[in-house]
């Protein structure tokens, strides 16, 4: 072989092995909604202080899925083993690369059979090498809403275990007792027996102010509907933002998921009892659906239709809790898996104030607890 042509033969072969190294690099590096970001204690990158957290999250489970799963959790909670409906949710997002248009019931029929079979979810998902993330990720949204609790039920018809429910003024009331159950725990952000509408509108445009996305959950209804939690936390943002209105972000104890209600009622926004730093239980009542805002003047109605915004954020490090780092997901499957559980409210005719009906007592709620001092308020342009 000649001078001039064994150097074209090498330049072949080492142009081979650089491609097929550049296709190992591909197939076995992370996917870019998997990338982690070393960060410092003060939220910015760091390459000395690194620790890894999630930086995006394309939350995409069917309503579907979730009652599947939720339904395998809440019929296994009292045998071994318990099938918890997270975890199932997040092995089939690993085996669906998060596209949960590939969902069926079989596939989780299929998955929760192996378990009860004996194979455990370590040994399913050993081989999957994103299911960690997925693991974490949809925590992070769905962790909070199943568990146990304690509830207010009707009276009549109450199994005999049941515990005598006392009024305020001490008396026993002859219309409620308590129960201890396992299930959901998250409600509606809707009241019970209050008309809404809703579609899928995350992502859609919005003009106000600047162009952008719409990056919440919008609930088409009457003027003063009552809202509720839908999930135990505390008020971590009371008052008027110029996009929201009159808004109230509520975020959950573990400090993961940041819930914002934004365009609450003219004059009578908020349940009369909070203010920043307020406990709330999943299920109370905390506003009223309105059309404030797009206003930088308090109080004013801008918004055509009435309805409320609903947005969740997700908070992996604090350096995401405000600016361009903010992960907001889509709620819409959330919404209408949720829909499944609403707080029956009454109105109060002296003080035009609504309250839940039954009330509720919720462990994840800690004792003595004080929100943290370094906490943001997020402003959701809604």
């Amino acid at each position: 072989m000649n001078s001039s042509r064994e150097k074209t033969f090498r330049f072949i072969i080492a142009g081979e092995i650089g491609l097929l190294v550049l296709l190992i690099l591909f197939l076995f590096l992370p996917s870019p909604s998997l990338l982690f970001l070393p960060v410092s204690q003060s939220g910015k990158a760091s390459s000395s202080e690194a620790e890894d957290y999630i930086k995006w999250v394309d939350f995409d489970v069917t309503a579907r899925a979730m009652e599947d799963a939720f339904r395998y959790d809440l019929n296994t909670c009292q045998s071994e083993p318990h099938l918890n409906w997270v975890d199932l949710l997040a092995c089939l997002g690993a085996e669906y690369g998060g596209d949960f248009s590939r969902y069926s019931s079989e596939d989780m029929d299929s998955l929760a059979g192996r378990l009860l079979s004996g194979e455990t979810m370590e040994q399913i998902t050993a081989n999957m090498k994103y299911y960690p993330y997925y693991r974490e990720a949809y925590g992070a949204v769905l962790d909070g809403l199943v568990g146990t609790y304690e509830i207010e039920i009707p009276a009549d018809g109450a199994p005999l275990y049941a515990v005598p429910s006392v009024n305020e003024d001490g008396a026993v009331s002859p219309d409620k007792v308590w129960v201890s159950k396992y299930g959901l725990k998250g409600f509606s952000p809707i009241a019970k027996g209050f008309p809404y509408t809703d579609y899928d509108d995350f992502g859609a445009s919005r003009s106000y102010g600047y162009n952008r996305k719409h990056l919440g959950h919008d609930m088409m209804g009457q003027v003063g509907t009552p809202i509720v939690a839908v999930e135990s936390g505390y008020v971590d943002a009371i008052g008027w933002n110029q996009y929201g209105g009159w808004r109230l972000g509520i975020r959950s104890f573990d400090g993961k998921r940041y819930y914002y209600y934004a365009h609450l009622r003219k004059n009578y926004p908020y349940h009369k009892s909070l203010e920043k730093g307020s406990i709330v239980t999943a299920g109370d009542v905390i506003g009223y659906l309105g059309r404030t805002g797009y206003s930088q003047t308090e109080n004013t109605n801008n918004i055509e239709q009435p309805h409320l915004h609903f947005g969740l954020q997700l908070i992996f490090h604090p350096s995401q809790k405000e600016g361009n780092h903010e992960i907001w997901i889509n709620c819409y499957e959330l919404i209408q898996f949720l829909s499944m559980n609403t707080s029956e409210t009454i109105k109060n005719q002296e003080t035009k104030e609504y309250n839940r009906v039954y009330k509720m007592a919720d462990p994840a709620i800690p004792e003595n607890f004080a929100p943290p001092a370094d906490n943001k308020e997020q402003t959701n342009d809604s």
